[in-house]
């Protein structure tokens, strides 16, 4: 049976019209390889994956020009172009405390497109600097074009510049900067659980005012700790410890170290009461780092006193430090005038072990003569 005349043109309508739909997509999908086509805000960074786009509608003689701040890796970034006699194009990071902390060391390409009759493409080599200001990085790109360009950043890879002078990692590549991150947000959350006393459950009272902390944080750290709230003891019971041997401004440095938040001025300030109190809560690690802290800046005026610290706290390292001190370098004549008193109070085993000390360090002099 052949088709009726209104469904052959019905038919034929449908073919217009999708043949017109088609033109439309061929249309935008040929304008959309021209990347400098679409028309953006002159100040607009795009970015996909590594690579961030910044095309520019109007660049005329004597002109510069800033983009936006864009968020790649974990930097916002900016670019400027700058037509003087040659086109001048920087990169840097948006000016920031993170930016100044973690510094970037990016290693990257820059591509110049230019639009128009004759376009043209110029390409750095492959960059890899140390970028904080403006300034850090500059191309020079030897070009008069004028009018619409686009200019390319692929990131090859980004490090950070860690301050504590640790070998710069990558973000991409390393576990151990993500791992460094993570330790940072946990530091500033624990540093806020414990300053502004989030969630706190026990009191602590010191030598002149009280401090509020967590029980779980304490227990982690010293098995003395533990035991008082193990078992049925006041502390468990009054969720109250006192520790009334240290001053408030040392007992914060202690929960500090224990929070994993202390400053380094801070410990060393108050690395002797942290000893007292690593020894008596039992806090091993605590009690190390106060040992090699004494050991680095032993002199004359303190060799005694860090003698006595090493006999007290049973820190052979330090004894054995103090005691190279006086005798294999010799400065037992430093302190002549303290010594008699040091040997009037000091414990008689140690005293006997210093004289030891003397007899192995003189005797191959004696025998000598």
């Amino acid at each position: 049976m052949a088709p009726s005349f209104s469904l052959c043109m019905e038919n034929e309508e449908k073919n217009v019209n999708f043949s017109q739909s088609y033109k439309k997509i061929v249309s935008s999908i040929s304008s959309f390889k021209d990347p400098t086509h679409r028309v953006i805000a002159d100040s607009k960074v795009e970015t996909i994956s590594r690579l961030a786009q910044w095309r520019i509608e109007n660049f005329g003689p004597c002109s510069l020009k800033t983009s936006d701040p864009f968020k790649l890796g974990i930097w916002n970034w900016q670019l400027s172009v700058e037509r003087n006699g040659l086109l001048y194009i920087r990169l840097f990071p948006e000016p920031s405390p993170a930016s100044k902390e973690q510094s970037p060391i990016a290693k990257f390409i820059l591509r110049v497109y230019s639009a128009g009759a004759n376009p043209r493409t110029y390409a750095s080599p492959v960059q890899e600097r140390l970028l904080r200001t403006c300034d850090d990085f500059v191309w020079p790109v030897d070009s008069t074009f004028h009018g619409r360009f686009t200019i390319d950043v692929e990131f090859l890879d980004l490090k950070v510049c860690l301050s504590n002078g640790e070998e710069a990692c990558s973000i991409w590549h390393s576990d151990g900067v993500m791992q460094c991150f993570s330790n940072q947000s946990t530091h500033r959350c624990l540093s806020r659980m414990l300053d502004e006393a989030i969630y706190a459950d026990v009191t602590i009272h010191t030598a002149d005012g009280s401090l509020r902390a967590h029980k779980a944080i304490l227990c982690a750290s010293s098995p003395v700790f533990r035991s008082m709230f193990y078992h049925d003891l006041k502390e468990k019971e009054s969720s109250t410890i006192y520790i009334e041997d240290m001053s408030m401004e040392s007992c914060m440095a202690f929960l500090n170290y224990m929070y994993g938040t202390i400053k380094r001025e801070d410990f060393w300030k108050h690395r002797l009461e942290l000893l007292d109190a690593a020894n008596k809560y039992d806090i091993a690690d605590l009690k190390d780092a106060c040992e090699e802290s004494l050991l680095e800046d032993i002199d004359s005026g303190n060799v005694l006193e860090r003698l006595q610290e090493a006999w007290l706290y049973q820190l052979d390292k330090l004894k054995k430090g103090c005691l190279t001190y006086l005798f294999d370098f010799g400065k037992i004549n430093d302190v002549r005038e303290e010594i008699n008193n040091f040997f009037e109070q000091a414990d008689k085993e140690l005293v006997l072990e210093m004289f030891q000390e003397v007899l192995t360090v003189w005797k191959p002099l004696v025998f000598s003569l």
